[in-house]
């Protein structure tokens, strides 16, 4: 029977991240992952980049039902020591936006670079390994698993959320929260794009697919984004979408502001005053792309030269372009979302520690947890911080 010290499920972000650091400590540690590959998800974030952290990141970039827990691991594990662990394997980086690091080459960078780590260390990756039962025993917890018996004295959880089914991801941690009396949070997709049914507004959607525009404000349940947009074939996408998506419920109006940096009352009229002979969608056509400033002239408002316009028109269009109120069908679900909101009530987990409360020895690391941060690397970052965490007490 192997009998490592440590036993972590999942080989992912946070589940390398404490294989790693535990190891490094001294201690024998068998990670074990159902999938062929480690870090699957690293692979293919970012675009094939992986935007593995933020420059900015703090607690007020993470939402859960208990928003205090995520400080102490952040604050232990912060963005500035995983620079120096990519910096010291000589990956290049650079800031894309907002603080968003990428790899200058492919995610496989920061896979290798984990993976190099959990060698160096001694960590026993076992891939295409099942689990099928957990107990908890006198000493610790026994596996029934596809290698054969698994005994331990301490078990994280580091196995995602229900984000991106394809990529392998299923209700598996859950599952043993429960079985160890852990509350488990409702959960939902974020990070996701938005679908309207709208016949209207498909129609909009449908005719601008494929085209962004930058820098709009997007607000709903008092958070506001600014970023861009993507018009979609289902509906709207881009990181404003995604960002906004984690505060919405079904049947929320959504606000998007589309020109958020110009006083749109104030131009108009400079318009109407100087160029009163130009067509509406010509000057909008100076703002958007040609395409998007008919379509908006054609399903919102009639375009005419600028002196046709009353004022109360004028404020009309204003209005409409800088408070365009939407409410969404729904989300595209799991199948594109990049996280998973809600999981295992942290009230029931030691923020220090990511110990299980209720059954000794069993640890909670990542995505499983309700801490779900905002797109830019956040979420990578948590899960560096809180694998790191467990890794101290494993």
């Amino acid at each position: 029977m192997l009998s490592p010290q440590v036993v972590i499920i999942g080989a992912g972000a946070a589940g390398l991240m404490c294989a790693m650091t535990a190891a490094a400590r001294g201690r024998s540690v068998l990670l074990l992952d159902h999938a062929n590959k480690a870090g699957k998800k690293i692979l293919m974030s970012g675009g094939g980049r992986c935007n593995f952290t933020n420059m900015y990141c703090e607690p007020g970039n993470f939402l859960s039902h208990n928003p205090h827990f995520c400080k102490s691991a952040l604050a232990r594990f912060t963005q500035w020591d995983f620079i120096a662990l990519v910096a010291k394997h000589g990956v290049p980086y650079h800031e894309k936006k907002l603080g968003q690091l990428f790899c200058d080459n492919k995610s496989s960078d920061i896979l290798a670079m984990l993976l190099d780590e959990c060698e160096q260390a001694g960590v026993d990756l076992r891939l295409d390994t099942s689990v099928s039962a957990i107990e908890r025993g006198e000493n610790g917890y026994r596996l029934s698993t596809s290698l054969g018996p698994v005994s331990c004295e301490s078990l994280v959880i580091a196995t995602g959320g229900l984000s991106i089914p394809t990529l392998g991801a299923t209700g598996f941690g859950y599952q043993i929260a429960r079985q160890f009396d852990h509350e488990l949070l409702p959960t939902r997709a974020g990070l996701v794009p938005f679908t309207l049914t709208d016949p209207q507004l498909k129609t909009l959607c449908t005719e601008l697919s494929g085209t962004s525009v930058e820098d709009c404000r997007v607000s709903c349940n008092g958070q506001s984004f600014v970023e861009n947009i993507l018009f979609t074939h289902r509906g709207l996408s881009g990181p404003a979408i995604l960002q906004i998506s984690s505060y919405w419920q079904p049947g929320d109006t959504v606000s998007i502001d589309l020109l958020p940096h110009i006083d749109l009352p104030e131009w108009l009229l400079e318009q109407q005053r100087e160029r009163p002979n130009s067509e509406l969608k010509t000057l909008l056509g100076e703002l958007f792309t040609k395409k998007m400033a008919g379509l908006l002239a054609e399903h919102w408002f009639a375009s005419k030269p600028m002196k046709q316009y009353p004022p109360a028109e004028l404020k009309a269009i204003a209005e409409h372009l800088s408070d365009w109120q939407l409410v969404p069908a729904g989300t595209e679900g799991y199948r594109t979302a990049e996280v998973t909101l809600g999981g295992v009530d942290t009230r029931e987990v030691s923020s220090k520690t990511m110990e299980s409360l209720k059954s000794p020895g069993l640890y909670f690391v990542g995505e499983v947890l309700d801490v779900t941060g905002h797109l830019g690397g956040f979420n990578f970052q948590w899960a560096w911080a809180s694998g790191y965490a467990a890794a101290q007490y494993v």
